[in-house]
């Protein structure tokens, strides 16, 4: 048996020990900001060769950019101060939950020496109750370790670690801040790799399932698959291809599924959002006599405030690990990717769907032809933004109006594509396009911002240019929250002005490479995107483009309507 690797002197340290763990299960770079109770635990990350210490301006977009940086590598870490670190990233720690993301949130905390005594400590609420912040994250990640004592340090680090991933939501790791640097015999060698024991589905269950959707699904006569958010998280997009080419079903997705579904597949026919779908692709699903829903999320945002016509007695509603046939057997313990590739081998290609799709099938207008110098319209600056599409690239959509414009750009395939749906956190995206360029360096990032969101966590642009990344940044400055406008208008709806592209100037300080544009017309933008994608490829480009206040997508117009509509429900008479 090969002998263990001993480390000299202060090698085996709860610090190098984390530092080599987070490298282990993929993580390069942690986003982090300092703060007293941190910094020695800092020096610890920082002395890996092989991690990247990542400074934010705040500890919410350094929660944001774990939450980017785990969407494209799997993982995602990031470091703050003991409470008022703590609770500033809790909002994006809730919003990596949502979206079954594993991040690991580690804080520095107080002195081991402090527990169980009545001092009151600074960063605190004045009490003498250490437990504030443990609590606020109880409810928002899946696991939380206290580290305070070295005997059991590297037990509660490790399960900690891998309960985020077995589970692929965030935990809570705080470490005392005069623990980091100490050597003990726990931490005497490198971490071995994590066996993370495969989830197996239970064989009689899964037969069970698979006989009774083949037999639903074998009788129906235009049936359609639907792609939603969980495939993720079930690790089932390869699955998923396969129950898609066996049964020759039309491929619909999810609107928080983009991304997650092939849509350079030929049986592709869009996003199913109720309402405000794809042309065409809405009727064909909600006309179908049976529909394979894959990992579905149904919240009043996905379904456009309860209004999708959508019969459950025609619906399989497959979980990552759970399948429900109709209004009959709902089976347990049966994982998505062994289920949908055991039906791949039962089902019956039908691909009458299909063909009444493409029978039905009209192409999409294109914008009408435009004045010279007429004012930029959004649905032409999406339309050059399509053309930039590739497998090079990947798209991030803010909440608000970019989550309709950019539902409509058609993926080509290896094309990266992230938003924030189900917590729709406005400002997620200037962190989240931080974390996700940082880890996908092969990809150029293009991020659409609303003015809105950009005012919410706007400094961290300066961490990108700190970071040498290329991403191209569309702010999209119509004056206001658009898509609270159309959910329920108020003078609050309604933002101070920026001058964008210089204070980006302002933030880039002849530092690193950034360059920015106003852009009014068509003639503007394609110049602006000729330089972004030529002369200035290596650098970060911010290009301000200016739209009307109501220049928004007729799918905002008519979700937004409906989505107000359940939200002044009246109260249920008592």
């Amino acid at each position: 048996m090969e002998a263990a690797t001993q480390f000299p002197g202060s090698a085996g340290t709860l610090g190098r020990h984390l530092a080599r763990r987070l490298v282990e299960i993929g993580v390069r770079d942690v986003f982090s900001v300092p703060g007293d109770f941190n910094l020695t635990l800092l020096d610890h990350l920082i002395a890996d060769p092989d991690l990247n210490l990542v400074g934010c301006c705040n500890e919410l977009n350094a929660g944001y950019a774990a939450d980017g940086y785990a969407r494209s590598k799997g993982v995602g870490a990031c470091v703050v101060t003991f409470t008022v670190g703590g609770l500033s990233v809790i909002n994006a720690i809730a919003g990596a939950y949502s979206e079954n993301l594993p991040v690991v949130c580690i804080v520095g905390g107080p002195n081991s020496n402090d527990y169980g005594t009545n001092r009151i400590l600074h960063h605190t609420i004045g009490l003498p109750d250490f437990s504030q912040e443990l609590r606020c994250f109880q409810t928002i990640t899946c696991f939380q370790a206290v580290v305070n004592n070295l005997e059991d340090a590297h037990e509660q680090i490790d399960t900690a670690i891998s309960t985020a991933l077995k589970e692929s939501k965030p935990v809570y790791v705080s470490i005392s801040c005069n623990l980091p640097g100490i050597p003990h015999p726990t931490f005497s060698r490198d971490p071995v790799p994590f066996f993370l024991a495969p989830k197996v589905s239970n064989q009689q269950g899964l037969e069970a399932a698979v006989e009774a959707t083949a037999e639903f699904l074998n009788k129906a006569v235009k049936p359609v698959i639907v792609g939603g958010p969980k495939l993720r998280f079930a690790k089932a997009q390869k699955a998923f291809l396969e129950f898609a080419n066996a049964s020759g079903y039309p491929i619909a997705c999810m609107p928080s599924g983009k991304g997650l579904v092939p849509e350079h597949h030929p049986h592709f026919i869009g996003t199913y959002w109720g309402a405000v779908s794809t042309s065409f692709c809405g009727e064909i699903v909600e006309s179908a006599d049976a529909y394979v829903f894959i990992g579905p999320i149904f919240n009043d945002y996905s379904s456009v405030g309860y209004s999708l016509l959508i019969k459950k007695e025609k619906a399989v509603i497959v979980q990552p690990n759970r399948v429900t046939i109709g209004n009959g057997p709902s089976l347990g313990w049966v994982f998505m990717a062994d289920f949908l590739t055991a039906l791949s081998k039962k089902v019956k290609k039908n691909g009458a769907a299909l063909e009444n799709y493409r029978r039905i099938y009209v192409p999409p207008g294109i914008p009408l032809k435009r004045e010279k110098d007429e004012p930029l319209r959004v649905n032409v600056l999406f339309k050059h933004i399509q053309e930039m599409l590739s497998g090079d690239t990947a798209v991030i959509a803010e909440t608000g109006d970019s989550w309709f414009n950019c539902q409509k750009l058609h993926l080509p395939e290896n094309c990266g594509y992230e938003f924030q749906m189900q917590y729709g956190s406005i400002g997620w995206s200037v962190g989240a396009t931080l974390g996700y360029a940082q880890a996908a360096k092969d990809k150029r990032v293009i991020a659409c911002i609303g003015d809105g969101s950009f005012q919410v966590t706007a400094q961290d642009i300066s961490t990108m240019i700190r970071s040498g990344q290329r991403s191209i940044i569309f702010l999209i400055n119509n004056g206001g929250y658009t898509i609270e406008v159309e959910i329920h208008d108020g003078p609050y709806n309604v933002i101070k002005n920026w001058d964008y592209t210089r204070f980006v100037e302002a933030i880039h300080n002849g530092e690193g490479k950034c360059w920015t544009a106003k852009v009014r017309t068509e003639e503007d933008l394609t110049e602006a995107i000729a330089t972004a994608t030529g002369a200035q490829k290596d650098s970060l480009c911010f290009i301000e483009v200016f739209a009307h206040k109501d220049d928004t997508s007729k799918e905002l117009l008519e979700w937004g309507s409906r989505v107000a509509a359940a939200n002044s429900r009246p109260p249920n008479p008592q």
